[in-house]
């Protein structure tokens, strides 16, 4: 099989991709896979680095409103249609994938022109602009929620089949576990919380956890927090104005980026973060309780949608962005951690929104366009 997968911008549309990539690989070792993505994104970083090759257009995101920088970026999304074509004839696919980013729109629309079977997967409940403007063109759309179903009008094919993720449930000894917290430089005597931002910044949620910090309230639980390479440096700064050392916070172990994510989601308590569609998965298939923060301004509002598929199971906590701080961050994180019962139910109703087989389920539908394109 030979297959390109359109993928471009955060790691949640890329890891998606990669992780389809790998299962075409491990089903059909000859397989023959490269990526289409653009210049300016994280595909650049992630694909050479899971060893497939990455080809790159330009593409951009179409907005209406009329100016000089938007009909520039029009016009170069039409020229990335036709570099798209050509790489398309050149390589000659028997499939295009897309997972997300502006790059699928030029790759899904080169593709079809071309008479080349398409697949898209839609990671988030809410479906963008992009998926609802290519249901037309698409043979098969994939969506990682139910929710997001009845929001495609006029698709030729919607699967239900999840989101493919790197992190899976594990159930460690004792010893095990007590290493990972040993390593991370906390004990076994508190509760873990898990606090993280995401690719696309989370200035809310560090002022929130440096003021719990700066004023003790995490006397009763312990906190994880990876603040992301370019906010560490800051976070640091700020707690020497505070008179705090970063290497020494009580309860507190503070990274700028966790390597071994894995093991730290599955040891934790608690889980505080943004909730973009691989978190939402990944915390679903961990069977974890969350405290979610939707990243405001993005498309469709698409963060608020993701977290409330949990919210609306009991299993996590949505709080707004404008309305976050300190008071109401501790209260809520203390309120289920400290309470056995009420985090055991919500990992519980976590756990219900999973959905296993992801990877079979998709190379299913893969293997079935290429079939009957070939009859």
């Amino acid at each position: 099989m030979k297959a390109i997968i359109a993928a471009a911008g955060t790691a949640g549309h890329i890891n998606p991709g990669i992780a389809i990539a790998n299962k075409i690989k491990e089903e059909n070792k000859n397989s023959e896979i490269i990526f289409i993505g653009t210049t300016r994104g994280l595909e650049n970083d992630l694909v050479p680095r899971a060893g497939y090759e990455l080809k790159t257009i330009d593409a951009y995101g179409l907005k209406f409103k009329p100016s000089i920088e938007n009909i520039k970026q029009m016009i170069k999304t039409i020229k990335g249609i036709g570099e798209a074509k050509k790489i398309i004839k050149e390589f000659k696919p028997d499939i295009v994938i897309g997972t997300g980013g502006y790059i699928c729109g030029a790759s899904i629309l080169a593709a079809h022109s071309l008479k080349v079977p398409t697949l898209l997967h839609e990671s988030n409940s809410y479906p963008g602009k992009a998926i609802k403007m290519l249901a037309k063109k698409t043979d098969t759309i994939l969506v990682s929620f139910k929710e997001a179903i009845p929001r495609i009008k006029h698709a030729k094919k919607i699967v239900y089949t999840g989101t493919p993720i790197k992190i899976k449930k594990q159930e460690y000894t004792n010893e095990k576990k007590e290493q990972i917290i040993n390593q991370i430089g906390l004990n076994q005597e508190k509760p873990i919380v898990l606090i993280f931002g995401g690719s696309q910044g989370a200035q809310k949620i560090n002022e929130a956890v440096l003021m719990i910090i700066q004023n003790k309230l995490n006397k009763d639980y312990q906190i994880i927090w990876a603040a992301g390479p370019k906010q560490y440096d800051l976070i640091k700064e700020k707690l020497e104005d505070m008179n705090k050392n970063i290497a020494f916070l009580e309860n507190t172990k503070i990274v700028p980026y966790i390597y071994n994510m894995e093991e730290v989601m599955n040891i934790a308590d608690l889980i505080v973060s943004r909730s973009g569609a691989m978190t939402i998965t990944e915390i679903s298939n961990l069977g974890k309780p969350s405290i979610l923060i939707p990243l405001p301004n993005v498309s469709n509002n698409h963060q608020m949608y993701n977290a409330k598929v949990l919210e609306s199971k009991n299993a996590a906590k949505i709080i707004k962005n404008e309305e976050l701080n300190s008071v109401n961050l501790n209260e809520s994180i203390k309120e289920i951690v400290l309470n056995k019962n009420k985090k055991m139910e919500m990992g519980k109703n976590a756990s219900k929104i999973a959905t296993k087989n992801v990877e079979d389920k998709i190379y299913k539908e893969i293997l079935e366009l290429v079939k009957s394109n070939k009859q």
